[in-house]
């Protein structure tokens, strides 16, 4: 994928400066390395999008912002890849994360009858938490690992392949002018 076809699908940078809730960052949303698009800054962001994705809490991009300004990547990848977790998602990657955890820990899943009660909620969330929230972090940190290194392991091969494409332009240029 090239940087045009990046650019076409990222928010222009003046849009989010003015997001309502991204607004209290202030003067650090003008650092210009939170837009560049190089691999260093792409890779950085993949990870910081999704390993907050996975991240059970609530209003994951201002985190993911966050953490994009800290470490000076590309806020608005950071920021879009939260959204990998949102509603129609949400209930089959948590039901994944709670069974590694719950494989992690080797405790077995019990089984759930469904009732929609503040008790019967505050009473599952009392058994389910511990492997629920390890599944999570687990999850998190390999999908970052693996889209950082993913994102620079592709980006690597596209520049190879740019440079192979330009050399034989180059010999077929050379041996057509002789």
């Amino acid at each position: 994928m090239t940087r045009r076809t990046i650019r076409r699908f990222l928010p222009d940078a003046s849009k989010i400066r003015h997001h309502k809730h991204l607004r209290w960052f202030g003067r650090l949303l003008h650092d210009p390395s939170l837009w560049h698009l190089n691999r260093r800054s792409v890779a950085g962001a993949f990870a910081i999008g999704l390993f907050m994705a996975f991240v059970p809490m609530p209003l994951q991009m201002i985190p993911a912002a966050a953490l994009a300004i800290l470490f000076r990547v590309n806020l608005a990848i950071a920021v879009a890849l939260v959204w990998i977790t949102n509603p129609f998602t949400m209930p089959p990657i948590f039901y994944f994360t709670y069974h590694l955890g719950a494989w992690v820990l080797n405790t077995p899943a019990p089984p759930v009858a469904f009732d929609m009660s503040w008790e019967w909620m505050t009473a599952q969330v009392g058994r389910i938490w511990q492997p629920f929230v390890l599944g999570s972090l687990l999850t998190a940190g390999a999908s970052a690992v693996l889209g950082y290194f993913g994102i620079r392991a592709l980006w690597r091969w596209h520049v190879i392949r740019d440079w192979e494409r330009r050399k034989r332009k180059r010999q077929g240029r050379t041996s057509t002018s002789v």
